[in-house]
């Protein structure tokens, strides 16, 4: 009975002395790889708000501004040049098909769309996907240039001008409600949930089952 008390014993210690030495090496693991993690994920953001306004000669990442409205967080980053305001790039998300859908938008001081990123995304590889150059200058879903203030932009099936990613409507309309809000926000307006979509309720929310595809199954 003892030697299985001494073995039982033995045993605990070796598993606390296991415990103690892995949660040392994963603290230095991650003290390790925190630094080059975050620098990694600040460059990322300023090479998307480069794309997005183009021209600033300031740090856009530390002039930046978070709005809240009906529950929903939109980042507003402030680009000048001179001292003097070249717009800003506002982070908006919407749920698509998939989940979640974060987008980066650049407006002028007009309020017109100088271009976007698609920061993230979990749509259908090959459909909702495409949203990243789908709505681009020159692609068929062209939002560039356009101002959300003078008309809401909206996909054709819901009466609007911008065509939709084919076979991915719900995506399309989830950018748009992103696009849509993220301009109500920069502008210190009240965020229309239904901006995106007919059937919207809420402005982080885009199109669930009340949305139709065009095809079973895919978006």
């Amino acid at each position: 009975m003892k030697k299985l008390e001494s073995s039982l014993k033995n045993m605990l210690l070796s598993l606390t002395g296991f415990a103690v030495v892995a949660g040392v090496l994963l603290g230095l693991v991650n003290g390790v790889t925190a630094d080059p993690i975050a620098q990694a994920k600040a460059a990322a953001l300023g090479n998307a708000i480069a794309v997005v306004v183009p021209g600033f000669d300031n740090n856009p990442a530390e002039a930046s501004d978070t709005v809240e409205v009906n529950g929903a967080s939109y980042i507003i980053y402030k680009a000048t040049k001179g001292g003097q305001p070249v717009g800003v790039a506002v982070q908006s998300s919407a749920n698509g098909f998939g989940g979640a859908l974060t987008v980066l938008v650049g407006f002028d001081n007009e309020g017109n769309i100088i271009d976007y990123s698609l920061l993230g995304h979990t749509e259908t590889p090959g459909l909702g996907s495409k949203a990243d150059v789908w709505f681009k200058k020159g692609g068929k879903g062209d939002i560039i240039g356009k101002n959300p203030g003078e008309k809401p932009l909206t996909v054709s099936k819901d009466g609007g001008d911008i065509d939709a990613i084919t076979a991915s409507t719900i995506t399309s309309r989830a950018f748009l409600l992103a696009v849509n809000n993220a301009y109500a926000a920069y502008k210190g307006q009240q965020v229309d949930g239904a901006s995106g979509a007919s059937q919207q309720a809420s402005p982080a929310e885009a199109p669930a089952a009340a949305e139709e595809n065009e095809n079973v199954g895919k978006e």
